[in-house]
């Protein structure tokens, strides 16, 4: 008897939230809570400046390979004069290091 009475009795179950309203300027596509398609025009990049110099690769390949041609002939104490003083290591790794930063302009 006392599961017949659970069965009959409703326990208000159903929506929690309330029904969104129909908006009438909402566009297709987009929610009710979203912004709609922006209709401010934004040109496109210019190519000149969506392409690098020609030079600016070529310089980057230069520094690398000197930095470590530098750091090499440090090691290996050939041709490089003073190659006991770590300033020749320091060379190398600033040259390595300006190979970066030129790898930063190449687009």
């Amino acid at each position: 008897m006392a599961n017949e009475k659970r069965s009959s009795k409703k326990t208000g179950g159903g929506r929690v939230t309330p029904k969104k309203s129909a908006r009438t300027d909402a566009t297709p596509g987009t929610s009710a809570g979203s912004p709609g398609a922006s209709t401010r025009y934004t040109p496109p990049a210019p190519r000149s400046q969506t392409m690098s110099a020609r030079w600016v690769p070529i310089v980057m390949l230069i520094l690398f390979g000197l930095g470590l041609l530098i750091i090499f002939l440090h090691y290996v104490d050939l041709l490089i004069p003073g190659a006991t003083s770590n300033w020749w290591l320091l060379g190398g790794l600033g040259c390595i290091l300006a190979g970066i930063i030129t790898a930063t302009q190449y687009r």
